[in-house]
Formats: C-alpha cells, structure tokens, sequence
C-alpha cells in the first residue's frame, strides 16, 4: 500500500486504525471498483475529514523529509507523488459537488477549508528540506524512464514555480497571496451563482409568449410549476434565457432578459466588479514575486505555447481574416431585418440570435423546433456510447446499485472490448439551483497506478439541459448535442488513461492541448452517417429526414466568423486581464470595453460586463487560458481532416488517436504526441478554412 511504501509499517497501521467509521469520507469505500458512497456522504462529514486528510497528509511528507536514505526516484519523487492520496480522494468529490449540487453549508465549509488548503500547499512547496530532496535527485540527472523523467521534471518545475527558491520573507508573502487568492476565487464564484440565481422573469400573460416554440413554453410552464407560481418563468440558465432571445418578437422582453443575463454580478452584495480587479491584481503580485513579469508570463510557461506574445500572435492571425466577414455577417443580418421590419439604426446585443434564427430558417429552412424532436436525450447518449464502442471497442452499462449525489444522475460502468473494467462514469445533465450554469467534465478519482495496484477513474459530466416537460421526454437542440459530444470527449481523455501516475494521466496536460479531446468529437454532430444512426422523432419514430441532415451540414458554418471572433474576445479579454505589466486603474466594466473595443462588430451596452460572470477565468482553471479552445480548434480541425480521409469511424485513425492522445495523458510533450498522430504540425490555416472564413487551399 502507498501508505506504507512512504510512512514504513508502523504509521501506515496507526493511520489505517484511525479511520473514522462514522465519516465516509475518511475509510475506503467498500463499493465495486471503491466507488464513493454518495448515499452515506453528508454535508459534515466534509470539514472534518479534511481536518485529518490534511494532518495525514502531513504526516506523510514528514515522513519522506525524515527518510534516512539518500534521496532517489523512489524515496523522494515517487513518494510524494502518492502523498496526500486521502486528501486528493475528499478534494476530489467536495470540489466537484460545490459546483455540481452545492448548498449555504458547503459554501462555508470551502471558506473554512481554502486557508487550510493553502497552508497545506505551502507546507509541501515551501519545505525546504523537501525541496532539497527533489533538486538532488534532479541534479544527479538518473537513468529512468520516459514518464519517469516527466515526473521528475514536473515536479522539479512545480517547486520552483511554487517559491521554493524564494527568501524566507518572500515565503510568507507568497503564502498569504496564495491564500488570499483562494478565498477571492470562491467568493466569486459564490457570487455569480448567487446573482444567477436571483433573477427569475414570471411571465403570466398568454400574449407574452407570441414567437415561441411550443417546447420552450412547456419548459417555461414547468418551471413555474416547480417553484409553485403559476404562469411562464424564464431565469438564467442557458436553455430558459436563451430561448427568449432567439424566439420572442418582443424587443423590450429580449432586451430585459439579455441585460439581466450580461448584468450578473455587476450590483448589490453579490457584485464581482471589485473582485476581477483583486484577483487579477493578486495573481500579478504572485507572478511578480516569482519573477515573472506578467501573470500571463507565468501561467503560459507550461502550456504549448509558451509565452504570451505567441499567443497574441495566435488569436491575431485568426481574428485580421474573420472580423472583417464577422461585420459583413452583421450587416446582411441588418439588411434583412430591416426587410422584416425593423427600423432599428443597429442590430443590439438582444436582437442578433433572434434575428440569426430566423435568417437561418429562411436561408436553410431549419430551426430548433424541427430538429429537436428528433434528438431524443437518451437516444443521444446511446449514439455517444454506440460511437465509443465503434471508435474505442467501448461499453457502457447503468448501474443503479451505485449510488449517486443526486435523484437526476445517471451512474455507468465502462469495459473495454476485452471486458476490462475501464472507468465509472457519472452523468449529470439537468439545471438546478444548486447547479452552476454550463457544461463540464471533472473526475471525482483519476486513474493511477499504486504499488502494482491500478486504480480506474471516476468520470464525471456535468450539463444544463432543459428538463422534460410533463409527458414528454427530455429533447436537445443539435446545439447540445454538440456540447453533449464535446464533454463526452473530455470524459473519453479521462475514461482512457493509462499510465502509473495520477499527475499525468487522463485530462492532465497542458490546458491549450486538452480541448482537443473534446472538440474533435464535436465534428460526429455534423456527420450524416452518424447522424441517420440514432436521429429518430420521439413521437413517430420517423427517421431524420435526409433533407433536414443536409440542412444540418449548409447550415454548419453559418455566422461562423461572428461565432469565431465572439470565441477571440474572450482570449482577449483574459489576455488583457492577465498580460498587464502593472495593474489598471480603471474600473472592471471601463477596462472590458477598452480591451475589446476594436475588435467590436455590434454595439457594446455601457452597463453590460463579461468579466464579472467570466468564472473560466476568475474562478475556474482558464485565467490566462482562454486562447486554448481556439489553439485546441486548429488542432482538431487538422487532427479530424485524418478522419475524413480515412472514414470518420476508422479505427485504424481512432486507435492511433487513442494510443497517441487520449491514452497517453501528460506522459509526454503535448507538441510530440500530436506529430506522433498527426505526422506533422497544425496550422491556423486549417480552423479557417474549416469554417469557411478562407478558401480551401488558400
């Protein structure tokens, strides 16, 4: 056991002992595959066991500072590797259910534990004496082997940009911005789901839902009904407000819900104007400690690109050639709105989707309301699992005797094609109260190997899809089918890692590499021959037409530069939030329009912020990062072209996918694994040409 391999016999059998048989969360689980027991977790239980995650943990590196030994791969890398194996489990489920199902006591309970998180952070990155362990085993430059080495060097690299060579003085500083750095991230995000939550708009005048499709107002009946109103009510979430703008006539009700929606945050006890301007400014100071210029400097040091000039450089070659069809995009759009009557000078944030859906319906004669019938969820996820047993000789089979942290989630056992059991992975796919907005895959335990000992992971994707209305099943647009196939893609990079240790496995890479897993699945949501295997309308049984799948396929790149550039705006504004030199004096909502104002193409609202509800960057792992989805983008529209070469369900391109990618994790440099796929290195070239925005072979 890793306990005992880093603690010798003696503390390994008195920490086992001290397993509380009260607190889930501290013993191993006793289900299959020791699968956490959700049905026993309670909210109390969370403090507590970080309290002894944490001392354990400790203990644990303690122990490999204390080893009599001269410092090798094994006593020193390899044991803190596994350090810490209890806390990671508990951090592992806490962190995903704070965003996932949260509730008031488990928001306390993330204040209490970030300082205690933090401290124990700089416990291990400070440690001298540790780091004097690692450095000696790097300068002594050892025979390993491969993803030996990159666990070496990662962890060489993490110490050093985590302040192990700072003065003792600077130590502290550091400790405390990282701690003060923690607790402004969860504020933030506490804030915005607060502010999110908030709003509600409780239509209950019939006349008010002229335009709307009958599945939008069954949604919106339903959601009044389940917070006991009576009426239509509309709040926030993606499905709900989304459906106003792109269906509703009514100018002044779209603009309502638009300013609410691009308003969160900005106002009152919840407002994270001031907070952007702290975060940012702490990251700066913490870059600036550790000698780096720009926190931007710091962050991209790891990634694929490097640096941030490259990565100005990167979003400026891809927004020059699309801005300019991005505003002839807007101007048809204008010129035909005026066509139907409106006599606005300008197309407004809350008149373009609704404006697009009907230049769209008119130019290809397709609009949710046709396709959705069609895309009956649990027909698409049995088309995501039939695609990664065609792809990956994957299945998946419900296990109801699992538990799980909530009534809506769906629990499966994944087996490779030898019957090998591959991973758990858990599906969450309604929106709630205690559920953030958007679509995300986490794991609650990644895959790694112990002393001989494999441990499969615990996949988990998480969505907002509109729930069923009464009698009838839960139905997507092809838009989240798409996003339904893009998490599916990260969970296939966490569901098919294999490697010896945890810290590079599955979704471990650089993040401007890990889109690519993801967004490359997404290209199946426009395929016919997938689309004609599972498309059948819920109610007739009546295939999807082959008629309204070429509709799918013209229609694939319309407004596909507005959608590129509006994508670049945001790696700009995180650029610009984390590229400064020293920090603004301007305010939160003054910066944003200074930073995105020449790259504009329809008016900004004065009132109106990204940053505040911007949680991929403020809150989330993105900060600095945002440019990935584009930089994955380019990758995946090369790494797909191999697909339509060989036959999109090829499986000598997919098990080369799958032994060059998705297995492989952060074993090896990112740039490597894709010449070893690919053959070659991508160029932007290929993103534009995909969408249309260039000529092919430009």
């Amino acid at each position: 056991m890793a306990l005992k391999h880093i603690l010798g016999a003696g503390l390994a059998l008195c920490l086992i002992s001290s397993c509380d048989m009260q607190n889930p969360l501290l013993c191993d689980s006793p289900l299959q595959y020791g699968a956490p027991q959700f049905d026993k977790i309670k909210t109390e239980h969370y403090l507590p066991a970080f309290e002894q995650a944490i001392a354990q943990a400790k203990a644990e590196i303690d122990a490999i500072v204390a080893e009599p030994q001269e410092p090798d791969f094994e006593n020193t890398i390899l044991a803190l590797e596994q350090a810490g194996s209890r806390l990671d489990d508990i951090s592992g489920i806490f962190y995903n259910l704070l965003e996932a199902d949260t509730n008031p006591q488990m928001q306390e309970i993330a204040e209490k534990v970030a300082p205690m998180m933090t401290e124990y952070s700089m416990y291990v990155s400070l440690n001298e004496t540790l780091f004097s362990r690692i450095k000696a085993v790097h300068d002594s430059n050892p025979a390993l082997e491969a993803d030996q080495k990159r666990l070496l060097e990662d962890t060489y690299r993490s110490f050093t940009r985590s302040g192990a060579n700072l003065s003792p003085e600077d130590k502290q500083t550091y400790s405390k911005l990282s701690e003060e750095l923690s607790l402004l991230t969860l504020q933030y995000g506490k804030n915005l789901l607060a502010a999110t939550n908030a709003y509600t708009l409780n239509l209950t005048d019939e006349a008010s839902l002229e335009g709307l499709p009958e599945f939008v107002r069954e949604a919106a009946a339903e959601a009044a009904n389940s917070k006991g109103t009576s009426g239509w009510t509309f709040d926030l979430s993606a499905p709900s407000y989304s459906a106003l703008l792109k269906y509703s006539p009514l100018r002044d009700l779209r603009k309502q819900i638009w300013m609410a929606y691009n308003t969160r945050a900005t106002e009152g006890e919840n407002s994270n104007l001031e907070l952007c301007r702290r975060i940012a400014q702490t990251r700066l100071k913490i870059a600036n400690i550790l000698g780096y210029e720009t926190y931007a400097d710091y962050a991209l040091e790891e990634r694929m690109a490097k640096n941030p000039q490259t990565v100005n450089e990167f979003i400026r070659k891809l927004l020059v050639p699309s801005l300019p069809v991005a505003r002839e995009e807007v101007k048809e759009l204008l010129a035909y709105a005026r066509s139907q009557g409106f006599e606005e000078a300008e197309i407004q944030p809350w008149d373009f989707s609704y404006w697009s859906e009907k230049l769209m319906d008119e130019k290809y004669s397709i609009n949710d309301e046709q396709l959705k019938p069609y895309f009956r969820l649990e027909n698409c996820i049995g088309a995501i699992f039939s695609l990664a047993g065609r792809l990956y000789g994957l299945s998946f089979e419900e296990r109801k005797d699992i538990p799980v942290y909530h009534p809506d989630v769906k629990v499966y056992d994944v087996k490779d094609a030898d019957g090998r059991h591959m991973a758990l992975y858990y599906a969450d796919f309604f929106p709630r109260d205690s559920k953030r907005g958007g679509a995300w895959m986490t794991e609650f335990r990644g895959q790694s190997i112990v002393d001989g000992v494999e441990k499969r992971p615990f996949i988990s994707m998480v969505t907002n899809f509109s729930k069923p209305a009464a009698g009838k099943p839960a139905l997507l647009t092809h838009d989240e089918l798409t996003t339904l196939l893009h998490e599916f893609g990260h969970c296939l990079h966490g569901i098919l890692a294999e490697g010896r240790y945890g810290s590079l496995t599955g979704t471990n890479v650089s993040r401007d590499f890990v889109e690519l897993p993801s967004q490359i699945m997404e290209n199946w949501a426009f395929e016919p021959e997938f689309l004609d295997g599972f498309a059948r309308h819920y109610q007739t049984g009546e295939v999807l037409p082959d008629s309204l799948i070429r509709k799918i396929v013209d229609a694939k790149n319309y407004h596909a530069a507005y959608a590129q550039v509006r994508q670049l705006q945001f790696g700009i504004l995180d650029m610009a939030w984390h590229y400064q030199k020293t920090m603004t004096d301007m305010g939160t909502i003054e910066f944003e329009k200074a930073a995105l104002k020449s790259s504009a193409v329809i008016p900004s609202i004065p009132q109106a912020c990204t940053s505040t509800s911007f949680s991929h960057i403020f809150s989330g792992g993105y900060s600095a990062g945002y440019y990935s989805y584009k930089w994955s983008e380019v990758l995946e529209a090369d790494a797909f072209s191999l697909f339509k070469e060989k036959g999109i369900f090829s499986t000598e391109v997919s098990h080369s996918f799958r032994d060059n990618i998705l297995s492989r994790g952060g074993s090896e440099d990112e740039a490597v694994m894709y010449r070893n796929f690919r053959g070659h290195d991508p160029q932007p070239e290929a993103l534009l040409e995909k969408l249309g925005i260039v000529p092919a072979g430009r």
